[in-house]
């Protein structure tokens, strides 16, 4: 199955115009032409059947033939990352989480962070495109950068599971013994340099409790696929 993706399609949409970039993919990439049919995802839960009606690679039009409504994963998975200091390996997790399966991703800026800007376009882009690859129907919402303590601000009445995997050598439980199928879960992980110790303990007073991930020390972006991945398996 080949999927695009239109965020503007809904229920009631008889016909749909895509914009340049993706029109550019399906004339010019993908070589196809009127008469030809494909799926659509809007990113928020259904697959659409589409006709081609003009196969134009600027603005490619289709006849909607049909709709499927997905339903939602068990779970939902709030990841809330620090930015890598590479940019490439931030944008490797982004997709890798959104080919296994996450709910929201949150960038969070700490005090060892040493990238405090991020390329949210690029980023929804590569989000997007991961989606239609692993042919999903849910795009991950991707919030705007916060400081760490803002986001701990905000969790602190949020319902759920709440962990953060450091490396600090005190007590930890380990991830995959605290997880519970069918749950919302958020996990933080933190910079190249690890959360500080001011971190942690703010954090601990807003209800998150402190994992291991295993016993290799990872790199950011590695925690946070293998956290991902560990919350998908549980509920699988």
């Amino acid at each position: 199955m080949q999927l695009f993706y239109n965020p503007t399609i809904s229920e009631n949409s008889k016909e749909i115009a895509f914009d340049k970039e993706e029109s550019r993919h399906i004339a010019k990439v993908s070589r196809m032409k009127e008469g030809d049919t494909f799926k659509i995802t809007n990113g928020k839960g259904s697959f659409f059947s589409a006709e081609i009606i003009s196969a134009n690679p600027k603005g490619c039009l289709v006849k909607i033939l049909s709709e499927e409504t997905q339903p939602p994963p068990p779970y939902q998975l709030h990841l809330a990352v620090a930015p890598t200091k590479l940019n490439d390996r931030y944008e490797w997790f982004l997709e890798k989480a959104t080919e296994i399966g996450i709910t929201e991703i949150t960038p969070i800026i700490c005090d060892h962070s040493e990238r405090k800007t991020i390329k949210p376009e690029r980023y929804e882009k590569i989000l997007q495109s991961a989606m239609k690859q692993s042919l999903k129907a849910y795009l991950p919402i991707l919030n705007e950068v916060v400081p760490f303590k803002d986001f701990i601000n905000s969790e602190k009445t949020s319902e759920g599971l709440k962990c953060i995997a450091h490396c600090e050598e005190t007590d930890k439980k380990s991830l995959k013994s605290i997880l519970i199928p069918n749950k919302k879960i958020t996990i933080l992980i933190g910079p190249e340099g690890d959360f500080s110790s001011k971190e942690i303990e703010l954090a601990k007073q807003a209800g998150f409790i402190p994992v291991t991930l295993g016993e290799s020390r990872l790199r950011t972006e590695t925690a946070a696929v293998v956290a991902c991945h560990s919350v998908a398996f549980i509920n699988e």
